[in-house]
Formats: C-alpha cells, sequence, structure tokens
C-alpha cells in the first residue's frame, strides 16, 4: 500500500483529538468493524467465556460529583443536557454529588460525561 500509516502516528493523532472527537471515533470504529467493547476487552483465549457470561449493563446513572473550577460553564452544560431552568441547574451543581440523568445509554452517557469534564466537573457513571 502506498498510502500506509504508522501505528506511532495513529496513536499521535489519536492523542491530539478532544475527548468528544475520541467518544465519536470509537463510535464510528465499532460500526465499521461491528466489535463492540466488551468484545475488545476480552481479547480472545480462556478469558473470553467467563466475560461473555456476563451480562453487559445496559442503562447508566451520569453522577455529577463536583463542579470544578468553571462553575458556570458547567451549569451552562447542565441546563443544555437536562433542559432545567437556571436556579435549578445552580442548585443541581451546588449539591453536588447528584444525579444529572438516569437510564440513559452507555454513548449517551459517554457523551454527557464527555461534555462535563471538558468543563472541568468531576463526572461518574455507575
Amino acid at each position: 500500500m502506498a498510502n500506509t500509516i504508522s501505528k506511532d502516528e495513529i496513536l499521535d493523532a489519536i492523542g491530539a483529538m478532544s475527548v468528544i472527537e475520541l467518544a465519536d471515533l470509537i463510535e464510528q470504529f465499532k460500526t465499521k468493524f461491528n466489535v463492540t467493547i466488551a468484545a475488545v476487552a476480552a481479547g480472545g483465549g480462556a478469558g473470553a467465556a467467563p466475560a461473555a457470561a456476563v451480562e453487559e449493563q445496559t442503562e447508566f446513572t451520569v453522577i455529577l460529583k463536583e463542579a470544578g473550577a468553571k462553575k458556570i460553564q458547567v451549569i451552562k452544560v447542565v441546563r443544555e443536557l437536562t433542559g432545567l431552568g437556571l436556579k435549578e441547574a445552580k442548585d443541581l451543581v451546588d449539591g453536588a454529588p447528584k444525579a444529572l440523568k438516569e437510564n440513559v445509554s452507555k454513548d449517551e452517557a459517554a457523551q454527557i460525561k464527555a461534555k462535563l469534564e471538558a468543563e472541568g466537573a468531576g463526572v461518574e457513571i455507575k
């Protein structure tokens, strides 16, 4: 192939991506190669059978652990994600740790986490 790139070049390109761009890349990778994160993590061999037997969690809760230094930006993101009014979003951020969204998909939880972490918030997914 005339147009090949090295693994190091791929890793450098991935390292330069934002969290949101990386989440999008992962989704495109999973779609193109028809894989799931659980299948990749299992790696094959003897460890694959026990990993496949575990039921994969389908609903997640996104928990805002702390607002971080950019509290106003975090409040704006919380408003965008939840549709809450300014006072309600501020109260949620001030009351951290609090559940921000419950029963969301793995992909939606990852996107929410990425948006909040981009503003410096501490986020946990359960």
